[in-house]
């Protein structure tokens, strides 16, 4: 083949690779933006409203939680959770797949396509799964007079970001595996633990001291806080750039990483 017209078909590798996602992900987007608004709705009316109730009567409650009902203070972080939770299960199994069950990426390593090109076509696929999540949970805060806000905008955008900051490095890591034992251990001991300590159900200064350094290591703490900041007001422009550079930081890692073990595991 031609140098010139491979470079050409190689430079749209990543839509490609994404498009064989798309295909499968068509048929079911809807489904996965009704979750997107089922599930928050129904943390919200729990905790949210629920418990948000009782947290509010505490004399102290609005100064912990910066002047803000609980109500708002939890839905503006679900806008990072979901988006969490969702791309971090789609870097595992359904990422596995292509190198074990189907074999798909093989396959396409049998192209003119290269491991680059499957990286981020993968990464284009995460990304519009955050996006569709984290506009579905934008949706149902938009009902609420709390949470209505123009900064719902960008806050989505940032929920796909968070989604991203953990769906590109655990791809790296799935691309090192042979089989999903190690899967749940990741879900179990380290997402689900982030969810419960970084940010999401109070702020991160009523951890025990020696702890919280360890929620500023994680970029949910920052997709929290500068989805919250977006949405509710209050952070200064330093602060959020500051947030957005930590994110952006293990995303490029994440994609670094991933075209490294995904380039090991497809080569020859």
């Amino acid at each position: 083949m031609n140098v010139t017209v491979q470079h050409r078909i190689s430079s749209w590798g990543p839509s490609r690779v994404y498009l064989r996602d798309w295909i499968y992900f068509k048929r079911m987007w809807w489904s996965v933006l009704i979750g997107s608004i089922v599930q928050p709705l129904m943390f919200l009316l729990g905790v949210g409203l629920g418990v948000g109730e009782l947290v509010d009567r505490g004399p102290e409650a609005a100064s912990v939680l910066g002047d803000t009902s609980y109500f708002a203070f939890y839905a503006t972080a679900l806008l990072a959770t979901t988006s969490m939770f969702v791309l971090a299960q789609e870097s595992l199994w359904p990422t596995m797949d292509g190198f074990t069950w189907s074999n798909a990426h093989q396959a396409m390593i049998s192209t003119p396509l290269n491991a680059t090109d499957i990286v981020f076509g993968k990464m284009l696929h995460y990304a519009v799964r955050g996006i569709v999540t984290s506009g579905g949970v934008a949706l149902v805060l938009a009902l609420f007079a709390d949470t209505r806000s123009f900064g719902l905008i960008p806050a989505a955008f940032v929920g796909m970001l968070t989604g991203l900051a953990f769906a590109m490095p655990i791809a790296a890591w799935t691309a090192t595996r042979t089989t999903d034992n190690s899967f749940p251990a990741i879900l179990r001991f380290g997402i689900i633990p982030m969810f419960l300590f970084g940010g999401a159900f109070y702020p991160i200064e009523q951890l025990p001291t020696w702890l919280q350094p360890v929620a500023w290591c994680t970029p949910l703490w920052h997709g929290v806080e500068l989805c919250r900041g977006l949405v509710l007001g209050g952070m200064s422009l330093g602060a959020g750039l500051g947030h957005l550079a930590v994110l952006l930081a293990f995303f490029a890692a994440g994609i670094l990483a991933a075209s490294v073990t995904f380039e090991r595991r497809l080569q020859p």
